[in-house]
């Protein structure tokens, strides 16, 4: 997955922005205000930090050693970085992308569910 890709497809859910308060580099991906995706999109290998179940999370990086791993300066509990530079199939990198939106609408008020159409 290119950068470019990566920025599309996060940005392609209902209510995602794109927003920089860290660093005018580093990428984050809110819905409602939440994020559910960080990444420094010119970085070497690409990766993303994502928002994951916990047992998911320690069973996604029991699967992909070296390509999932805790998420890097986040709750290692709820957070993995996902290494998305090729190695790791694109159809996965998108399902987790996904799977973290998800996520994190799920912990949105109902009203704030019901306007996103995910009740």
């Amino acid at each position: 997955m290119t950068p470019q890709e990566l920025r599309a497809f996060c940005l392609s859910f209902n209510a995602a922005v794109e927003d920089f308060p860290f660093n005018p580099e580093t990428s984050v991906f809110k819905v409602r205000g939440k994020m559910f995706a960080l990444t420094y999109l010119a970085g070497r290998p690409l990766t993303v930090n994502l928002k994951c179940e916990p047992e998911d999370a320690v069973r996604l990086r029991g699967e992909y050693p070296g390509l999932i791993v805790p998420g890097w300066h986040m709750n290692k509990r709820h957070w993995n970085t996902v290494t998305a530079d090729g190695e790791l199939p694109d159809r996965i990198v998108r399902e987790l992308i996904e799977d973290s939106y998800d996520l994190v609408v799920a912990g949105l008020p109902r009203a704030e569910r019901l306007r996103l159409d995910r009740p």
